[in-house]
């Protein structure tokens, strides 16, 4: 990457900087491939926040299965984590999770997973035996107490897994039938569902899977404890990437960590942070770490920097961090502070390998947590930060009294903050398709068709707050 221009003696946001086109020989925005150098085998540069609010099992097999990598948080309990990591390994790679419910659960029960989109839609099942498909639109006009079951009218059509030998012959399948979605069967069991847009993507992007086919999971660790019995079990368990995740990266405990998980020789990336600067990348890369994640105080739900003053704006802690890392041979994922696409490409473009997304992706389908409907009609979920109160009950919660009201005495972040669904994009698929479609078009203006390609071939620009102003869409006109 190159400054146009002199570099700045301040640090820089991405909403200081732009990107400015060079000399081009990519013809489209499909002749650019997005996987990472990372190491971790995502094939496109996109990675969900270890936030309880964030990635669960659903949400991390959905990124997955679109190339990106979702790494499951430290404060679930082991078991629990790994009977998540199993499911994740479970889940189809050709065809979607399909959303499962009993013919007795009611319209609220399925609201509560779907809104009542198009091209979506809730499979009932009685045990091993299908009953029916009911479409998401209906769950939008029907009673909140009536049953699924007595929703199933006639056979919807299904596709045959066998059958299906590309994405085009499933999407025409759908159209002959006259239908956007439809359960897949493999000799009369349920393996899986598919829309007309599935089908679509499964042409533009391909699955991060390992070596036996099965979709990539990541999962956290703190510091505390015995890290390195976590980390064996985690890997036992079937996880491709393991992240030792605290607030402040650069500590002695953290290396300690480090130094406990290098003598295991686990064979798998080991991501470790969060840093700001240069010295951070290089301790932590002598400790041991493939991958820095870099970032403190710039996430939607972070109140560190109001609370603490620490942290650094987080473009020009990518770029230092990045230029250290390429130094020694390591990588860095830039870890919060992406509200659009073009800060996505910023980031890739300051040097990121991936680029870690949390609260953006915590009010989709696939995020943990019920969907709730408020006043207006409007479907949210429920997000908070992982210093809150909250997280510190979820982390802490088996203390005694005493311990767990000193450690609330101390706790950061937003306890409770709506997220609102999208109505044009409320999967986190279609976040994915907005934010790699905007990618792809930063690389072919920069004539780059890798992000190896794009960290060399990148010129930034600063800009003041109305140049950053100027690049916004009118809502109305002028």
């Amino acid at each position: 990457m190159e400054f146009h221009g002199s570099m700045p003696s301040h640090d820089l946001t991405y909403s200081d900087v732009f990107l400015i086109p060079s000399r081009s020989g990519i013809r489209s925005r499909l002749d650019v491939s997005l996987a990472t150098p990372d190491g971790t085998g995502a094939t496109i540069p996109i990675v969900s926040a270890n936030m309880n609010s964030v990635t669960g099992p659903g949400l991390a097999a959905s990124l997955a299965r679109r190339g990106g990598l979702g790494v499951l948080p430290q404060d679930m309990p082991l078991q629990e984590l790994g009977e998540a990591i199993a499911w994740v390994k479970a889940q189809p790679t050709q065809f979607d999770t399909a959303h499962v419910l009993p013919s007795e659960a009611t319209v609220e029960a399925a609201r509560q997973r779907l809104p009542a989109l198009e091209g979506h839609g809730i499979v009932v099942m009685d045990g091993e035996t299908l009953v029916g498909v009911v479409p998401a639109t209906r769950l939008g006009t029907a009673l909140a107490d009536a049953r699924l079951g007595d929703l199933v009218h006639g056979r919807h059509p299904a596709l045959e897994a066998d059958d299906i030998d590309s994405p085009k012959a499933a999407f025409d399948a759908m159209v002959a039938a006259d239908i956007e979605f439809a359960p897949v069967l493999r000799h009369g069991r349920v393996v899986g569902t598919i829309s007309r847009k599935s089908a679509v993507r499964q042409a533009i992007y391909t699955p991060a899977v390992d070596a036996s086919g099965r979709l990539r999971v990541a999962a956290a660790v703190g510091i505390n404890g015995d890290v390195a019995a976590k980390a064996k079990a985690l890997v036992a368990a079937g996880i491709d990437v393991l992240v030792v995740d605290t607030a402040h990266g650069h500590q002695e405990g953290m290396i300690a960590a480090l130094a406990a998980i290098r003598s295991l020789k686990l064979d798998i990336p080991i991501v470790a942070g969060n840093v700001v600067t240069a010295e951070g990348v290089r301790d932590l890369a002598e400790a041991g770490a493939t991958i820095a994640k870099v970032g403190v105080g710039p996430g939607a739900m972070c109140t560190t920097r109001m609370m603490t003053a620490v942290g650094r704006p987080q473009f020009s802690a990518v770029l230092e961090t990045a230029q250290a890392a390429a130094e020694l041979g390591v990588h860095v994922w830039a870890d919060g502070g992406v509200r659009y696409p073009r800060d996505v490409a910023l980031a890739l473009a300051a040097g990121a390998a991936s680029v870690m997304i949390g609260s953006w992706f915590a009010g989709t389908i696939e995020a943990p947590g019920a969907l709730q409907t408020d006043a207006s009609g409007r479907v949210y979920k429920l997000s908070w930060g992982m210093a809150s109160t909250k997280a510190v009950h979820e982390r802490f919660g088996r203390l005694d009294p005493y311990e767990l009201a000193r450690r609330e005495l101390f706790a950061e972040g937003i306890s409770g903050s709506s997220i609102y669904l999208d109505p044009l994009r409320p999967s986190v698929e279609d976040l994915l398709d907005m934010i790699t479609s905007g990618v792809r078009s930063s690389f072919t203006y920069a004539g780059a068709s890798t992000v190896e390609e794009f960290h060399q071939r990148a010129r930034v620009g600063i800009q003041s707050a109305a140049g950053y102003e100027e690049g916004k869409a009118l809502p109305v006109s002028w």
